[in-house]
């Protein structure tokens, strides 16, 4: 039997930031659960809340499937390819920090009106 930590706490931290404007930041040591907090709890959280899952970007840059999406040039032409209407869309990226030039990519993404931009990095 597997048990769930919610992390209400965490969550709720999120819930209170969403479309504020800013890059929300999940830090933490490895394996402390930012990708299960941000993948899953706040997920979920969306799509209780009405959000079309269409309208949910992920993109986990440590799996080696995604491997190519850690070059800026092939990432961001795709992540503007998924934002199909004006609606709003959220961008949930984990361990942002293996993106080339991550910061740029954030802050362009950031800057349109429509996304909202979740990360989690380990340090």
């Amino acid at each position: 039997m597997s048990t769930e930590i919610k992390r209400d706490y965490y969550l709720q931290q999120l819930i209170r930031r969403e479309g504020n404007g800013l890059i929300k930041i999940i830090t933490g040591i490895r394996r402390c659960g930012k990708s299960y907090l941000l993948r899953t709890l706040f997920k979920n959280h969306l799509l209780e809340n009405g959000v079309d899952e269409t309208h949910i970007i992920e993109m986990a840059f440590d799996l080696f499937d995604n491997i190519e999406y850690r070059d800026p040039k092939i990432f961001y032409p795709w992540a503007k390819k998924q934002i199909q209407d004006n609606e709003k869309y959220y961008f949930l990226l984990d361990e942002v920090q293996l993106l080339d030039d991550f910061v740029s990519v954030l802050n362009g993404l950031s800057d349109r009106k429509n996304c909202d931009v979740f990360v989690t990095g380990s340090n």
